[in-house]
């Protein structure tokens, strides 16, 4: 799969970590194997997260990165435990505030690649004002969002992202909560970079993977990740072979939206109404939704993600947007070298002094 068919323009090759000190010419290949700690991997026999794990150590050498410079923080849950699973520098950090964590980090040192490991109960609850937060900012962070719609770690409540009337153990007569859509939150949150993949499709994780490395800012990639345990099956629609062409909607930038087999294709159109599929051969051409990453609105991206339904009827993959806007950390490195420039250099203790004992100073008797 190609970039352009997983819906992103074209970019420069690794621009996400332009200023982290690279591998020597002369140095020996990383492989997979040089990302993978000597730690025990410790989940559920059949949890998504062994695949996706599996991608991101196969991936990650593709970087052309020093291990020491890239991290991996993340919050409390099964996905939590990446950081033991990789050979590069990691925090196993607080429920919900990796992304607080990281965003330090990234802003105080730009020799490093810096990612985020959560899950939706992790990131869409207690987290949830971090990830938005990070996201309208736009710090220079790749956060993976595994999404299995249910709080695994602590054996099966609902989650943020579980469907209304969901049965589990802390919603015994069904959830009453209206979910949260991932991408819909991230694009409202006007977040550069939204993607969507999943656990089983390792070709499409991978391609996605390597277009949030590629980019500057804050790339927010959700990943429908199967927990065979508390909420077996929750994918399988959009899993299986025969159902897919029907309800995978394949996002290519610059092209009308369609869905289903060549027999059978329909383009999505916008109405007054709203957006829905129609037979494309009764399509009018002035109605076709054309899909564009690069958009400085992301108000059509958003329309797109909404066609995401708890029946999956039509589920949007693969890049919804995809711009170029100035990072929060670099904006902040250059007011700290600004600032040194005019100053005559760093601070000092004297400086430190006269500012703590300043005109905005009181005495309290």
């Amino acid at each position: 799969m190609t970039t352009t068919e997983l819906g992103m323009p074209g970019s420069s090759p690794r621009a996400g970590t332009a200023s982290v000190p690279r591998l020597p010419e002369d140095a020996d290949t990383l492989t997979k194997r040089d990302f993978t700690s000597d730690q025990e991997v410790r989940w559920c026999p059949g949890c998504g997260d062994y695949a996706i794990l599996a991608a991101v150590q196969g991936f990650l050498p593709e970087l052309g990165l020093k291990r020491e410079n890239i991290v991996f923080v993340s919050g409390i849950g099964c996905s939590s435990r990446f950081p033991y699973y990789l050979d590069t520098y990691g925090m196993h950090s607080i429920h919900g505030r990796a992304p607080a964590i990281a965003t330090g980090l990234a802003t105080s040192r730009e020799d490093l690649s810096v990612w985020v490991v959560t899950g939706d109960g992790d990131a869409l609850s207690i987290g949830g004002n971090h990830l938005i937060h990070a996201l309208r900012r736009n710090v220079n962070l790749k956060i993976l969002l595994f999404n299995n719609q249910i709080y695994g770690l602590t054996k099966g409540q609902y989650s943020p992202t579980s469907h209304v009337g969901a049965v589990t153990k802390s919603t015994p007569l069904g959830s009453v909560d209206q979910p949260f859509n991932p991408v819909s939150l991230a694009l409202g949150a006007e977040a550069t970079f939204v993607a969507r993949t999943m656990d089983s499709d390792r070709k499409h994780l991978t391609e996605v993977l390597r277009q949030a490395a590629e980019h500057r800012g804050t790339a927010l990639v959700e990943i429908y990740q199967n927990c065979p345990i508390f909420n077996d099956g929750a994918f399988d629609l959009i899993k299986d072979r025969e159902q897919q062409q029907a309800r995978l909607v394949h996002l290519v930038d610059g092209e009308p939206v369609r869905l289903g087999a060549e027999d059978d294709r329909q383009v999505l159109v916008r109405t007054k109404a709203g957006l829905r599929f129609v037979p494309e051969g009764e399509a009018a051409d002035d109605g076709v939704v054309v899909h564009q990453v690069g958009a400085d609105d992301p108000a059509q991206a958003f329309a797109i993600s909404r066609l995401d339904t708890p029946d999956m009827t039509h589920v949007p993959m693969g890049v919804f947007r995809s711009v170029a806007r100035p990072t929060y950390d670099d904006l902040v490195r250059a007011q700290v070298d600004s600032a040194v420039e005019k100053g005559g250099g760093p601070a000092t203790d004297a400086d430190l002094e006269r500012l703590i004992h300043g005109r905005d100073t009181w005495t309290v008797a």
